[in-house]
């Protein structure tokens, strides 16, 4: 799908990467400025790249892998990849770290990078702050720069058949081939069809792909929200599937929904992963603090505490470590299970779900209907010139007052709980736009809570 490129949209630098608009703020020579500082941060050792899928990927990709070479790194290339696959694979390699190119659920217009440490996970807080000040630091004109060391190499490398056996060794594969649930999958022409077609196929399942083919060419928005995937949700129902999956480009996040067709979303895929891992494997579970309550709901019934992070994978995998957690994730479908590794991994997410279809011979239907009941409601403002320059704060104190009953949180951006319901107001680290999510038990009380905040935002 195509869109007019705006060159004015601001480079998004976050504690894990970039991203902006290619063509715009995003160039090969961005790219590259961002990549030198990155690998100013890392010990010896190879370099893992892969990219999503985007047209633009491949384009960024060489440029990547010329100058990492060209320092005298070798470059282990993934090709097209899912995100997790490249934390597995900068593992298993014992590469110094890893550079995913993508753009995750933005639009086509955007690309990025993700980075990793040598731990295959995406960078701290303090590892991306390290590489940022490298960035802003280097001199307008890196073309003088030169390595005395011998070219690397690159050199290409499938991380597919790992993440499958991580995956498989998570769940009762024998029971799913009992089962042989009919699955229908949208990888929304990223790179999740480059394991999801191996694992279902490797647990038995009837397999029905659509937008399969990494080439970037998105037949609709890509984050896989209810409104983006309407047109596609009659054809689960059409080809008689068990249950629907939809996948982000990068496929490091999943939705759901039933052999009817009915969405279930986002929000529901770490809860019902929660339940599965949390009845086998009772322990801490970490959430980021714009998470639904379902989660959280699930963690006291079965008797296991429920921690916060602040949002942000890297934030998330903080916790879990600290915590010693079984399973961590994000409301946005991301969960990170690190049998498999600390990246938020939309296969062991597909396969949790289809052993509790079959362990429990049950429907994506009856296990959902089973969920906590809460209505959410997730809303994005873009951020005034006005908000931009002066930051968020006195919007944020305004929005805090106008909730006198909450107790108030500043962990990240606010957030404000009151009995039966919370709201988070918090700046986008991957788009200029500030985004508002609230949940409560229905939807009138959604809607006022996110009307009060954006009247008092202004």
């Amino acid at each position: 799908m195509s869109h007019p490129v705006s060159h004015d949209e601001p480079l998004i630098v976050s504690v894990s990467g970039l991203r902006g608009v290619v063509g715009g703020t995003l160039t090969p020579e961005v790219a590259v400025r961002y990549i030198q500082a990155f690998v100013a941060t890392l010990p010896p050792g190879p370099i893992v790249v892969g990219r999503d899928g985007r047209q633009s990927g491949p384009m960024l990709a060489a440029a990547i892998a010329d100058h990492i070479t060209s320092r005298g790194r070798d470059v282990i290339d993934c090709g097209a990849a899912a995100t997790p696959t490249i934390g597995i694979v900068v593992r298993e390699q014992a590469a110094a770290g890893g550079v995913q190119i993508s753009a995750s659920h933005n639009p086509a217009r955007y690309n990025g990078l993700k980075l990793f440490s040598a731990a295959g996970r995406v960078l701290t807080a303090d590892a991306g702050r390290a590489v940022l000040a490298g960035y802003e630091s280097l001199p307008p004109d890196l073309s003088a720069a030169s390595s005395a060391a011998p070219r690397g190499r690159v050199v290409e490398h499938d991380g597919s058949p790992t993440h499958l056996a991580l995956v498989a060794a998570c769940v009762d594969v024998a029971a799913i081939r009992r089962r042989r649930p009919k699955v229908w999958l949208d990888s929304g022409h990223g790179a999740g069809s480059r394991v999801a077609r191996l694992l279902l196929e490797h647990l038995g399942c009837d397999v029905v792909i659509e937008g399969g083919m990494p080439d970037g060419l998105f037949e609709h928005e890509p984050e896989p929200t209810a409104e983006n995937l309407a047109g596609l949700l009659p054809k689960i129902a059409a080809c008689g599937a068990d249950v629907g999956f939809f996948q982000d480009p990068d496929a490091d996040r999943l939705a759901i929904a039933t052999a009817e067709g009915r969405y279930i979303g986002e929000e529901a895929t770490l809860a019902l992963v929660v339940e599965a891992v949390l009845s086998k494997h009772p322990g801490p579970v970490v959430v980021n603090c714009s998470t639904s309550g379902m989660t959280a709901a699930i963690a006291q019934r079965l008797g296991v505490p429920c921690h916060v992070s602040k949002v942000g994978e890297a934030n998330v995998v903080d916790e879990m470590l600290g915590r010693g957690a079984v399973l961590g994730g994000e409301g946005n479908g991301g969960v990170i299970d690190p049998r498999v590794v600390l990246v938020r991994d939309s296969f062991i997410a597909m396969a949790l779900v289809l052993e509790r279809l079959a362990v429990e011979a049950t429907t994506v239907e009856r296990i959902a209907a089973a969920l906590p009941r809460m209505v959410m409601k997730k809303t994005k403002i873009d951020l005034s010139p006005e908000l931009r320059r002066a930051g968020l704060v006195a919007g944020l104190s305004r929005i805090e007052a106008a909730f006198p009953e909450a107790a108030s949180s500043r962990l990240d951006g606010l957030r404000l709980d009151w009995p039966g319901g919370w709201l988070l107001v918090r700046a986008s680290n991957t788009e200029p736009i500030v985004r508002i999510v609230a949940e409560a038990a229905d939807n009138a009380a959604v809607e006022a809570a996110i009307a009060r905040a954006a009247a008092a935002l202004g």
